[in-house]
């Protein structure tokens, strides 16, 4: 099927999918910000999120929502998660009835608690909704290295429909049915990073990266089952992969603020420093309302929500959780 793509948001990882979509569709790139979609169709760039990349000639950008929706047999929403909500209903005017919507954000709306095709079905109700989510750091994919992602829906059929708009050369894109499992993984591994990145922003060494690592693992897995995902979906590149990703690599934004954390920076001037959005500080006290709710433990994330809320400092975080007993592997703690 010849299915017309909509992409909503020309951020990094906006703009990379729709680059990877223009190679099988006919895709149009949202951008809200003054003069990027002159950019993009005149110069090929994104010089403000993907400043060394060339974009393909084929991506075709607009400045008008209405524009970017009414044609789509499929829609994109690539903003971040405190923004999906708002854009949706703007797209709610012009979009087509049944046109599948797809969520790039990996975050928790605040104050609701919903994943991000609950907030689609909630704005748009009768939309297919599904995520795509994975270990996918949007330079790496722009350098053309091989990757490796989800997309995750309920509908068996659109799915594999949909399959085929994303997978393009050297990345592969898998199918999966647990919608919660993939979301769920996505958001958490944001605050497991920023954990992470504290560890190194403070020098610690590799044996405490993994420990913290596989401990984070083990807390979003228990949320993701408890919320009604699946074990093996968050063992697999929902979870453990993007966790890994996001944990290690200098390109990740959540793992840099946990560094700058790390370093002695206020969080208040970590973001005003910074000209993309970090998920995981929003979504840490989103996480630790979940914990509660669902009655779960997650060390790791509450140290977090404390260095990102509370005023604690790395090293106190850091403290705090060498500090607390541990017991079998396999229990909560």
């Amino acid at each position: 099927m010849n299915l017309r793509v909509g992409v909503l948001g020309a951020g990094s990882w906006g703009t990379t999918v729709a680059s990877l979509a223009s190679h099988n569709r006919r895709t149009l790139l949202w951008a809200r910000r003054d003069g990027l979609a002159d950019e993009i169709n005149r110069e090929h760039t994104n010089r403000r999120y993907l400043p060394e990349f060339r974009l393909p000639e084929d991506l075709v950008a607009t400045d008008s929502i209405e524009e970017a929706v009414r044609g789509a047999d499929v829609v994109v929403v690539g903003v971040p998660s405190h923004g999906v909500r708002a854009v949706l209903a703007e797209a709610a005017r012009s979009i087509r009835p049944w046109v599948p919507v797809i969520s790039l954000a990996k975050g928790l709306e605040e104050g609701s608690h919903l994943r991000m095709t609950q907030v689609i079905a909630d704005v748009l109700p009768g939309h297919p909704a599904g995520v795509l989510t994975g270990p996918n750091l949007a330079r790496e994919i722009m350098s053309g290295y091989a990757a490796a992602s989800v997309i995750a829906m309920d509908d068996a059929t659109i799915v594999c429909e949909i399959q085929d708009v994303f997978r393009s050369g050297l990345f592969r894109v898998y199918t999966n049915h647990d919608v919660v499992g993939c979301e769920i993984g996505g958001a958490l591994k944001n605050v497991i990073a920023i954990a992470c990145g504290m560890g190194d922003g403070m020098g610690v060494g590799d044996n405490t990266r993994a420990a913290v690592l596989t401990r984070g693992l083990a807390e979003l897995t228990r949320l993701g089952v408890a919320m009604g995902g699946e074990e093996k979906t968050l063992a697999g590149l929902a979870g453990m992969g993007d966790l890994v990703a996001t944990c290690t690599s200098r390109q990740s934004r959540n793992r840099h603020v946990g560094e700058e954390l790390g370093k002695g920076k206020k969080i208040s001037q970590i973001i005003a420093e910074m000209h993309m959005v970090a998920e995981g500080v929003k979504t840490s006290g989103v996480v630790m309302e979940l914990a509660e709710r669902h009655q779960i433990e997650m060390p790791i994330a509450r140290e977090v929500h404390g260095a990102i809320h509370r005023g604690r400092t790395a090293r106190q975080a850091y403290r705090g959780l060498i500090r607390r007993r541990a017991g079998s592997e396999n229990e909560p703690g």
